[in-house]
């Protein structure tokens, strides 16, 4: 990309060039140019070049070709900003301030996710007349990471998504840790635990809400997960459902980690025959075999 600038600062010496030098080949067909107009022209040239060259090797290339191209689709904090300097000129885009709220999240910066997800709320009960349940389920979240715990006005916000869906994951794993902080430890562990029946296997939080439902058992007396019987459910989920290529490779992994590599094997011939003409499923599966030394 860096080429481009410099092919573009190029063009415009040329064309600076240009104007320098056509008038004074004209004016060398009436009469010879004194030396001192080729030097001025020549040292215009020089100027020209060095500029260029010392901006490209001490300069910052990269932001004047940014301001050009825009921020490139990888960089998350600057495609953020860039929404950010939009929306104030947009009050009623509902999905331009939840995705703004979101992205603020995503960056660890739960107080302006709050702002943004309230606009959106606001603009969702305006436009449509109520919020989706999603939107108030990350509001609540924003709400709840910003503060550092699952307040009153969040959890009334969680209870509202789930009047409207009750399925909601999010919403059900927050007012869980709403009840497990107030003491209501046996709520907690029945919400969450319905969570985790619900959640598909490859969610990325899942095993973290595993471990703190083992905690809480513990605290409880109750009985931790039992970790072979939860890689059963998945096994036998896969029987049922063989096209979800997450669940082989989560599986693959599970049995790995408990040591059961003939499982591990077997997982994995599986999943080739169900994958066989599906070349990128067939990379994965290469990798998880590497990974957990199944080659």
């Amino acid at each position: 990309m860096i080429i481009v600038l410099v092919l573009i600062f190029g063009l415009v010496a040329l064309m600076a060039a240009a104007f320098v030098v056509l008038p004074l080949l004209r004016a060398e067909k009436r009469e010879p140019m004194p030396r001192r107009t080729w030097f001025a022209a020549a040292a215009g040239l020089a100027t020209m070049a060095l500029g260029l060259g010392v901006y490209a090797a001490l300069g910052q290339p990269q932001l004047a070709l940014t301001s050009l191209t825009g921020p490139s689709k990888n960089d998350y904090p600057a495609l953020v900003a860039m929404l950010a300097q939009r929306m104030p000129q947009r009050p009623g885009d509902i999905e331009g301030w939840t995705l703004l709220g979101r992205g603020y999240l995503a960056l660890g910066n739960p107080v302006q996710a709050e702002k943004a997800l309230a606009q959106a709320v606001d603009a969702a009960k305006q436009e449509q007349g109520a919020a989706q349940p999603q939107l108030l389920s990350s509001y609540g979240e924003a709400m709840t990471e910003a503060a550092g715990q699952v307040t009153k006005e969040a959890e009334g916000v969680f209870r509202q998504a789930l009047d409207e869906d009750p399925k909601d994951l999010v919403s059900r794993y927050y007012i869980g840790l709403a009840l497990a902080s107030r003491g209501d430890k046996a709520g907690a562990l029945e919400l969450w635990e319905t969570v985790l029946a619900d959640a598909p296997p490859n969610t990325p939080w899942r095993s973290d809400l595993v471990n703190q439902v083992a905690a809480l058992k513990a605290q409880t007396g109750g009985a931790a997960p039992n970790p072979m019987a939860m890689v059963q459910q998945l096994a036998d989920r896969l029987q049922n459902d063989p096209n979800d290529l997450n669940g082989w490779l989560m599986l693959i992994r599970a049995y790995a980690v408990l040591g059961d590599k003939p499982k591990a094997m077997a997982a994995l011939v599986k999943a080739r025959d169900v994958f066989a003409n599906q070349a990128p499923a067939q990379a994965a599966l290469a990798k998880a075999a590497q990974d957990n030394a199944l080659n």
